[in-house]
C-alpha cells in the first residue's frame, strides 16, 4: 500500500502526535511491507488558495506554481492518505488546512447530490483513496476537545475514513512517563496491523486507545506542577 503521510505539527519528527502515527505505521508493517512517505508539511512552499477557482474551471492547473502541483501529483499515486497533526483551537494547525485548501484544484465547479447534501464533481479519480485522520491534544479529555476537528475531517472525506484521537499526548513526549505510553503505543500497533489486514479498527481497541492514559485530574495536576 503506498501511504502518503502529511505531518502537520510544526515540531516535525519531534511531534507529540507522531509518536502515534509511527506505531500505528509499524503495525501495519506487521502485516506486509508499506510503502510510506512523509510530508512535513511546514517545510513546503505552499501559497494560499486566493478563491480565484480557476483551477476549477481550467482542468485542475492551479495559478500558483509552488509545491502543491508536486503533492497533488503524490496525493492520486497513493492509496492511503494519512493526515497527523495536533490540535490546534480545535482543529488542524493552519498550514495544514492551508494544504487542504488547495487540493481544490481536484474538483470541478459542477456539483451532484450525495445524499443530503451538494458535493463537487472531481476533475481527477481519486475514489481509490482512503482517509486516516491521528490527532493528538494536550488535555487529558476527549469529549468537548475532538469534536470540531472530528467533524471538519468527516466531511472533507465523507467515505473511508478511519479516526483516531488520543488526549494526554504530550506524555509521548516524556520518558518518565514510559510506564502507561508504551503500553497505549502497543495498541496502535495493534490497530495498524488490524487496519491492514481488514481496513477498519475494533471498536472496543479504538475506544482504548483514544481514552486517557492517566486519570484526568492526575494530568492536570501535573501540567499544573501540582503533582
Amino acid at each position: 500500500m503506498k501511504i502518503l503521510v502529511f505531518n502537520g505539527s510544526p515540531k516535525k519528527e519531534e511531534s507529540d502526535t507522531l509518536h502515534i502515527t509511527r506505531a500505528f505505521l509499524e503495525g501495519m508493517e506487521q502485516t506486509e511491507p508499506q510503502e510510506v512517505s512523509m510530508i512535513h508539511v511546514i517545510d513546503q512552499h505552499i501559497e494560499f488558495c486566493s478563491g480565484c477557482l480557476s483551477c476549477m474551471r481550467n482542468g485542475g492547473v492551479c495559478r500558483h506554481n509552488d509545491d502543491m502541483r508536486f503533492i497533488l501529483e503524490q496525493i492520486l499515486a497513493g492509496d492511503l492518505l494519512l493526515f497527523s497533526f495536533p490540535l490546534y483551537c480545535y482543529g488542524m494547525p493552519a498550514m495544514l488546512k492551508n494544504l487542504i485548501d488547495r487540493t481544490l484544484p481536484l474538483s470541478s465547479m459542477a456539483m451532484q447530490k450525495v445524499g443530503d447534501r451538494y458535493e463537487h464533481v472531481g476533475q481527477a479519480d481519486f475514489s481509490h483513496l482512503k482517509y486516516l485522520m491521528i490527532c493528538g491534544c494536550g488535555f487529558p479529555n476527549s469529549t468537548h476537545n475532538f469534536e470540531p476537528a472530528v467533524a471538519q475531517f468527516k466531511l472533507m472525506f465523507p467515505s473511508s475514513h478511519t479516526i483516531i484521537t488520543v488526549p494526554e499526548s504530550p506524555m509521548f513526549n516524556a520518558p518518565e512517563a514510559a510506564a502507561v505510553t508504551v503500553p497505549r503505543l502497543e495498541l496502535v500497533k495493534t490497530a495498524g496491523k488490524q487496519y491492514a489486514e481488514c481496513g477498519e479498527i475494533n471498536a472496543e481497541l479504538l475506544a482504548e486507545i483514544c481514552s486517557p492514559m492517566i486519570p484526568e485530574e492526575v494530568y492536570a495536576q501535573i501540567v499544573n506542577g501540582e503533582a
